[in-house]
């Protein structure tokens, strides 16, 4: 088994580079990592179905990441060094540096589902957003300097920014078993349980074998604020299912009266229309799912 070190220097505020991670690998006896990187995939060739990734960069550098274990093989491990690691949340690890790095130690590789779907890479391992979700990941395009500067606080200050403009827009969402029409203001399909720095998608696992969509009408301020907060710091929809409606579905597919972006793991990937489906255990991961493998005394 060969381990692969690959780093994005341009993840999160720069400060979680290949150094970084080096030393802290080295801690627990993970020296020798193959230095990777995605802008010159030649190294590709070499890699086997035995290895692990060690990808250490943001959602979108783990989706490329994820994407080249899936054709491989390979297994993922997240050292997570983003703004948000939604991903990583996901894994049951303390973002802790040498607990991260003692998980690659402890725990074995297991199979989680991934969303795929026409968009750009084709691969979702966590949220894809229409609407107000998307903003963040426009905004961050559009001002990179103050996503580094502010970090997850960027999300929320971009939220807010257009909370009160936003008018929504005419969509209709359709699964195995329900088509919902209307005015939206956001549409989230998730295959991770969560988005935009920590906020909690209800219901949602990487691991139940179906997508989990929820999409929030236009509503008055404090409405929407509550139900954010709901959200957020409860974890669950709120009761009032006027403003926000859940599906549960293998396979997800939106139509918007007007073409609209598409961003997927926090970046632009596309237009609507959308089709997802869900790959049930199709991607190994490294992560503490309950089995813990038995490694030789250090």
């Amino acid at each position: 088994m060969t381990d692969w070190l690959l780093v994005n220097p341009r993840a999160g505020d720069g400060e979680r580079n290949e150094a970084f991670w080096r030393e802290h690998l080295a801690r627990v006896g993970l020296e020798g990592a193959r230095g990777c990187d995605l802008d010159n995939q030649d190294w590709v060739r070499d890699l086997a179905s035995g290895d692990r990734i060690l990808a250490a960069g943001g959602d979108g550098s783990i989706n490329r990441a994820a994407a080249l274990c899936l054709e491989t093989g390979a297994s993922l491990a997240v050292l997570p060094s983003g703004t948000a690691n939604d991903f990583f949340r996901n894994l049951g690890i303390d973002d802790d540096p040498d607990a991260i790095c003692q998980a690659l130690v402890d725990y074995s590789a297991h199979p989680v589902d991934v969303a795929e779907g026409e968009f750009e890479g084709g691969l979702c391992l966590n949220v894809i957003h229409v609407g107000l979700g998307t903003m963040p990941a426009r905004d961050a395009n559009a001002n990179g300097d103050a996503k580094k500067r502010l970090g997850k606080v960027s999300y929320l200050l971009s939220f807010a920014r257009r909370i009160f403009t936003r008018r929504g827009f005419q969509a209709t969402i359709s699964t195995d078993s329900a088509a919902v029409s209307g005015r939206w203001l956001s549409i989230a399909i998730a295959n991770g349980g969560y988005f935009g720095g920590g906020t909690v998608v209800p219901g949602a696992s990487m691991t139940s074998g179906e997508l989990k969509v929820i999409a929030v009408r236009p509503a008055s301020v404090l409405t929407l604020m509550g139900a954010f907060i709901t959200t957020r710091i409860l974890g669950r929809t709120p009761k009032d299912n006027k403003t926000v409606v859940e599906l549960a579905s293998p396979r997800c597919h939106v139509t918007t009266r007007h073409i609209k972006t598409v961003t997927v793991d926090g970046d632009v990937a596309g237009k609507t229309p959308l089709d997802v489906t869900c790959r049930p255990g199709s991607l190994k991961v490294i992560g503490a799912f309950g089995e813990v493998r038995e490694t030789p005394a250090q």
